[in-house]
């Protein structure tokens, strides 16, 4: 399996922590949107495309990215960091997951976790979520990655 994983870490490098580990399990490169050429992904069995949360959206980078891809069948995944879950009504991944599907991929799986976020007005009281993504949330990465992996190379 050959994978990849687009990135952009800006605020605290949550992101890019997650990310790192997805890459050691996944034995995959971490780029940021404008370190690759969009027509690179088509040699990658499997892309992991993850930010930070911004206004419940991922960042504009990543979003803009995805725009410029050809229409072409393929997996991927997708991952966040944010001070807040990943859940009810208004899940911050389906946004990103429509996006992708769109271009031809099919999205495994989404994975997100708590981080340190000093976004207004959360920045006046030093920002919540100190500490996070920790061990357990990167243990939960690892547990994640390992998973793709084995699905990705499950015989069909």
């Amino acid at each position: 399996m050959k994978a990849i994983i687009v990135c952009t870490s800006v605020s605290h490098g949550n992101t890019g922590r997650v990310a790192a580990v997805l890459g050691e399990v996944l034995d995959a490169r971490v780029v940021a949107p404008g370190d690759i050429d969009a027509a690179e992904l088509a040699d990658h069995d499997l892309v992991g495309f993850g930010s930070g949360i911004f206004l419940g959206s991922f960042h504009a980078d990543l979003r803009g990215f995805i725009d410029t891809l050809p229409q072409r069948p393929g997996r991927a995944f997708v991952f966040a960091t944010s001070g807040f879950a990943d859940a009810g009504p208004q899940r911050f991944s389906r946004p990103l997951v429509r996006q992708l599907e769109g271009r031809g991929f099919e999205v495994l799986d989404t994975f997100s976790c708590r981080a340190f976020d000093t976004y207004l007005p959360f920045k006046l009281v030093g920002g919540i979520r100190k500490g996070r993504p920790d061990a357990a949330d990167l243990a939960a990465a690892r547990a994640f990655a390992e998973g793709l992996r084995a699905r990705v190379n499950a015989p069909s």
